[in-house]
């Protein structure tokens, strides 16, 4: 078999002179990355072609569609490239997408794209973290009967935090009803790996899947995969849109560790994962000992029903809730004096994220951390007396936007003609743009929806805790508002 990493080589050390892009001709002489330009190249001969694929990159193609189990497609600009491709594959401009409220930005600028209509479905709060729960079944029944205008579904699933919704039962209402469903489900490309993570949205049916290989699996930062099956989606549209979306001048070193990946998975996929549920029932073991931090991961359980009907054993969310602890306290704290580097801290939790790539060190490093922190929380208040949700800063009390708040769609809103304003005077106001708080890169308000006190105080906290907030200007002081002329 043909590898496209091993050919990258063999081409470097040719005598092959390269009249052709890019420019700096793998002359490696006092280049300081020299190994990585030697095997950087663009589409010539002998190297196929990411947007026809005949040859070594078509071959790389099947062997992902044999390993998750259905057509797949190579994406080098990350999940989001995959995102704007599936919903402009299903959706014509100016038809109506339900979607999940917690779904990553890319999607709402598909549907700005698309000029689609949005139909909400809110997930539910996991209160004493402070995150957003699964997405019920019973919310998408109810938007797919009251809105049969409604064409395509889309949700995210596992979440950032690892929460997973209902997938089947929801494809299933969707199929019914002949509408195609899109999952995000780049957070979870390792669960077809193995029985004991949740099941795949590919193995439960949905017609567009996407992945984020590179977020769990070892893969290079930017490569993603999309899946696709069934009889929903017009293929030739989804191949015209990933043409659209991705570059004209991929990268054959992205290209080539997606294939390493592959090769990994293949080789010893199964011993990896063996290794990793050995470990990882260690840590669990260990953390249940733990006084009053509290890992959402360790007691999955006791949650089913209630918000979550699934968790990435994967995800690590530690909950400082009820301690003295704030989550960016705890968050510096195991870097400064521990050496973890976590994942992203919010108000009375940190996220970590364990692969099956990670060493037996790392889990007992990050155990001995928590436990020798938990120590010293003695005399603290109970973890489950605290109620994250209570942050009025929190991605996860979506819950508190409930209600229908949007003027506009999203393209109306963002093609008015537009204005910026002090956030504090905005109430009542429309949003122009998008504003988010990172991480996870959840929208808190979208372009058409209207500013509440809620909204507003959410916003306010956000910036006096120092949190990154993306679409506010001057400062984090100004937000871009439709001008007050369009709709008064």
């Amino acid at each position: 078999m043909e590898h496209l990493y091993e050919k990258l080589i063999q081409n470097q050390l040719s005598d092959m002179y390269p009249y052709h892009m890019p420019g700096h001709k793998r002359n490696m002489e006092n280049f300081p990355m020299a190994e990585y330009y030697g095997i950087d190249i663009t589409e010539i001969d002998g190297f196929d072609n990411l947007h026809h694929p005949e040859g070594i990159l078509k071959s790389i193609m099947q062997r992902a569609a044999q390993l998750f189990g259905a057509e797949t497609y190579l994406l080098v600009n990350g999940s989001t490239g995959g995102i704007l491709s599936a919903v402009s594959a299903v959706l014509r401009r100016g038809d109506t997408l339900l979607m999940a409220r917690n779904c990553h930005k890319s999607a709402w600028h598909a549907a700005y794209l698309r000029a689609c209509k949005i139909r909400c479905v809110y997930p539910a709060c996991l209160e004493h973290y402070g995150i957003c729960g699964a997405v019920s079944a019973e919310d998408m029944e109810r938007c797919l009967r009251l809105y049969p205008e409604i064409r395509a579904v889309l949700l995210t699933s596992p979440t950032y935090d690892g929460v997973v919704s209902d997938v089947a039962r929801i494809v299933g209402l969707a199929h019914d009803r002949g509408i195609p469903v899109i999952v995000d489900e780049a957070h979870g490309a390792h669960f077809s790996l193995d029985a004991r993570f949740p099941e795949s949205a590919v193995d439960l049916g949905a017609d567009l899947v996407i992945h984020s290989i590179h977020k769990t699996l070892p893969a290079l930062t930017q490569t993603a995969v999309l899946h696709v099956q069934g009889n929903l989606v017009d293929r030739d549209r989804l191949r015209r849109f990933l043409g659209i979306y991705q570059t004209s001048s991929p990268s054959y070193i992205l290209l080539a560790g997606i294939e390493q990946c592959l090769a990994v998975l293949e080789e010893k996929g199964t011993a990896l994962c063996e290794t990793f549920f050995r470990r990882n029932a260690v840590f669990e073991k260990r953390m249940m000992q733990l006084q009053h931090l509290h890992i959402l991961s360790a007691e999955t359980e006791r949650f089913r029903g209630n918000g979550l009907f699934d968790f990435d054993t994967g995800k690590k969310i530690i909950s400082t809730a009820g301690t003295q602890l704030r989550g960016n306290t705890l968050y510096d704290l195991l870097r400064s004096r521990y050496g973890l580097q976590m994942e992203m801290a919010g108000q009375t939790y940190v996220t970590a994220i364990m692969t099956i790539m990670d060493s037996e060190a790392g889990f007992t490093r990050l155990a001995d951390a928590l436990g020798e922190i938990d120590g010293m929380l003695a005399g603290s208040v109970s973890v489950l007396q605290g109620k994250a949700h209570d942050f009025v800063g929190g991605f996860a009390t979506l819950a508190d936007l409930q209600a229908e708040t949007a003027a506009y769609t999203v393209y109306e809103a963002i093609e008015s003609e537009q204005e910026t304003a002090c956030l504090e005077e905005c109430q009542g106001r429309t949003a122009g743009e998008w504003i988010t708080v990172y991480p996870p890169g959840i929208p808190l308000i979208v372009p058409g929806e209207i500013f509440t006190e809620t909204v507003i105080g959410k916003l306010l906290y956000c910036r006096e805790q120092g949190f990154t907030i993306e679409g506010m200007r001057d400062d984090n002081r100004k937000v871009c508002v439709v001008r007050k002329e369009i709709y008064a």
